[in-house]
């Protein structure tokens, strides 16, 4: 009998846990990507907490740079679905990291240190991209969307709740 309640115990414990890595949930520093696009030598090696949606996904023969447009995050670490941008800025992540997965518009949490600063172009414009050389990153699953309820009026009374109307109507008037 003791088993059962030591198992029962540790399934609803592990069940409270999370799956986001502590880094990601935990905030790193208040460093924004436009303070490191202004001055990129102070903040230099400087620890980050950065998210948004993945832009490109470019692998090189040892890295991976993922592009990202940077959002704020909510307290666990995940990027807000607004159309705020915070900015741009380049993801580097060793190893490889396929591009089917790491596709346009996933989300993204990247936890590492500001490496340098990246000047590349988004069409005409040239543009400074910080580069963060990840540490730990953190792809989030597709948001469902909000189920959509139909209005009921509350004034009207179905005489077929919950069944819905018969198959064929006795008058078609």
């Amino acid at each position: 009998m003791r088993i059962y309640i030591g198992v029962i115990a540790a399934l609803l414990l592990g069940g409270c846990a999370s799956v986001v890595p502590e880094s990601i949930r935990s905030a790193a520093g208040n460093v924004q990507i436009a303070q490191v696009r202004e001055q990129p030598q102070q903040f230099r090696n400087a620890v980050v907490r950065w998210g948004g949606k993945i832009v490109s996904t470019r692998n090189e023969r040892d890295v991976t740079v993922l592009e990202i447009v940077g959002r704020e995050l909510d307290s666990d670490g995940r990027p807000l679905d607004e159309d705020r941008s915070l900015g741009r800025f380049l993801a580097k992540v060793q190893g490889f990291l396929d591009p089917a997965i790491y596709k346009a518009e996933r989300e993204l949490t990247v936890y590492g240190h500001v490496e340098d600063v990246v000047e590349r172009s988004v069409g005409d414009y040239r543009y400074n991209y910080p580069l963060v050389q990840a540490e730990q990153i953190y792809l989030w699953k597709p948001r469902l969307p909000a189920p959509r309820y139909l209005y009921r009026d509350p004034f009207f009374y179905d005489p077929w709740y919950p069944w819905g109307m018969p198959y064929y109507r006795r008058f078609p008037y």
